[in-house]
């Protein structure tokens, strides 16, 4: 009977490696290769990395000073405020984009406010925008699991010191979980590489101009280009492996030195 709960595992493990080895089988080394020449890859390639390390830098940013209000302060409507942090991991992210557009485009509130900005939405600067907001929803609930795993202790005890809130984040709270937000931080980077739906709606799908890996994917295979949407394909996948096992190194160094204590 106990064996029974195998086949859903089975099943699950067979569609998770036949739907890669599908990919990986699709295209020689030798295919590959070659299309790792072609400047369109290059430059799907090169526009999701900076894009994506830009929008991870904005997130963080963002995230870390957020998640610490909503650990360390009390205020009216928290709760409300909570569910709304949640939202962006829930909701569609082409409904995400849509959202997106509408406030910010040329009708939008701060469209009509800031006119130049609904200007720069198709490009570059508009791919910023969506990865940066899906990044920063992963990492703030990431960050607020790492605060909350604090003892108060330690908090006290800096504040008895004559440490600051700022000084107490800096020196004391960060250097304890920054292992839980490096690992947030790799969290969020794969899902900026990987974001497709708000970027479609917020920078559009130009080659060669907003030309992500996941739109050069989706370009690709709408102009008939298998091959090089299969390029595109494993790409993300290799960068998606990469960023998994630093993780799990991560991790794992993490655990080792929880027993070492």
């Amino acid at each position: 009977m106990v064996r029974l709960v195998l086949i859903p595992l089975a099943l699950l493990l067979f569609l998770i490696a036949g739907s890669l080895f599908s990919l990986l089988t699709q295209l020689s080394f030798s295919e590959f290769f070659r299309l790792l020449a072609d400047a369109e890859i290059q430059y799907a390639l090169a526009l999701s990395l900076i894009t994506a390390l830009i929008s991870l830098l904005l997130s963080t940013a963002i995230s870390l000073p957020a998640a610490w209000a909503i650990c360390r302060l009390s205020f009216p409507g928290k709760r409300v405020v909570n569910i709304l942090l949640d939202l962006p991991m829930v909701m569609p992210p082409l409904v995400v984009g849509i959202g997106l557009l509408l406030l910010l485009g040329q009708q939008g509130y701060i469209g009509q406010l800031v006119p130049s900005l609904s200007r720069w939405l198709f490009s570059p600067f508009g791919i910023v925008i969506a990865q940066t907001y899906v990044a920063s929803s992963i990492q703030t609930r990431n960050a607020c699991s790492a605060f909350m795993s604090i003892a108060p202790q330690y908090i006290h005890t800096a504040y008895n010191l004559g440490l600051t809130p700022l000084k107490t984040f800096c020196l004391v709270e960060i250097p304890l979980v920054w292992r839980v937000l490096l690992s947030g931080c790799v969290l969020a980077m794969s899902r900026a590489l990987g974001e497709f739906g708000a970027t479609l709606m917020l920078a559009g799908a130009t080659r060669m101009k907003t030309e992500t890996l996941p739109v050069a994917v989706f370009l690709n295979i709408a102009s008939g280009e298998f091959s090089l949407a299969v390029g595109c394909a494993l790409l993300l996948i290799f960068l998606s492996v990469f960023l998994l096992i630093f993780l799990h190194l991560l991790q794992q160094r993490g655990r080792e030195n929880v027993k070492g204590t």
